[in-house]
């Protein structure tokens, strides 16, 4: 670009400019011409992603660790870039709140939990309070949601269960929580997973801290006739609660989700809904979004 030096005018005979004052005059002009330059092709950065930190609540079973890994694995793989990562709230490191010391900037919390139990209402919300060097949000839990009913549909049809008709139901097993909200989120995924079975009867039960344990729901479901009784579980990984009830099914019991292609597609999209949540950080104050999953 050619810059035009000031010329003298033919009415006037200014001082000659100084060094300084014609440097000045230049910037000036070259300044002026700058904002009318367009950069074809170039594109700002974009802002880094807010990391995902998924929360499981940890077990001392040696095979939980491995399953959670690789249930994050596939969710890295469905999303490549996205920084992923793993604190538990228990037993098994890294802790939650190891795992957020060491973030920066945004992160979004989401539960490996599968219901509005103390663990997502109190133990996160008071986590994110003591990490007050990040902008976080938490997630709403797995549970219920329809891409949950089709993980556990999946791991029962891999058992070799629910392919009968009549006779058959299925005792879905949860760990259990003294606050009424889980257990209306257990129920409501006994629903969304009897839907998807074409109305066979899913029946829930509680491994603590509620009722009707597995083995009060097996002896309901006998007494109403049922021959084929199979229990389908909303455990991550396997530990004492997913073991103990697997041990007082009649019949098949499915394995724990881990890695279930729509388990790692629900935790992207819990992800993405509390990102587009505007009405708080909290629990109780995410709302419906429509992602496409």
């Amino acid at each position: 670009m050619t810059v035009p030096i000031p010329q003298p005018s033919a009415s006037a005979s200014p001082a000659p400019l100084g060094v300084g004052e014609l440097a000045a005059e230049i910037t000036a002009q070259l300044s002026r011409g700058l904002r009318t330059v367009r950069l074809h092709g170039f594109r700002p950065p974009r802002p880094a992603a807010p990391a995902l930190v998924a929360v499981a609540h940890g077990s001392r079973d040696p095979r939980a660790l491995p399953a959670v890994r690789a249930l994050l694995d596939r969710v890295r793989a469905l999303r490549p870039g996205l920084p992923v990562r793993l604190g538990h709230i228990e037993l098994n490191r890294p802790l939650l709140a190891d795992t957020l010391a060491d973030l920066r900037g945004d992160a979004v919390l989401v539960p490996l939990l599968f219901g509005h139990g103390y663990h997502v209402t109190h133990d996160l919300p008071a986590a994110l309070a003591a990490a007050p060097h990040l902008t976080g949000r938490i997630a709403a839990p797995l549970g219920p949601h329809p891409l949950l009913a089709e993980a556990l549909h999946g791991r029962l049809l891999e058992a070799g269960a629910a392919a009968g008709r009549g006779s058959t139901a299925v005792v879905l097993a949860a760990a259990g929580s003294r606050a009424a909200r889980s257990a209306r989120d257990t129920e409501h995924t006994a629903r969304l997973l009897s839907a998807r079975l074409g109305g066979l009867p899913v029946v829930p039960a509680y491994a603590s801290a509620a009722a009707p344990t597995v083995a009060e729901a097996v002896r309901t479901l006998t007494a109403a006739g049922h021959e084929r009784i199979a229990l389908a579980g909303c455990f991550t990984a396997p530990g004492r609660f997913a073991t103990q009830c697997a041990a007082a099914a009649p019949g098949v019991a499915a394995a724990p989700l881990g890695d279930h292609p729509a388990l790692a597609r629900l935790v992207l999209h819990r992800y993405d809904q509390a990102l587009l949540t505007r009405t708080g950080s909290g629990p109780e104050s995410i709302r419906a979004a429509t992602v496409a999953v």
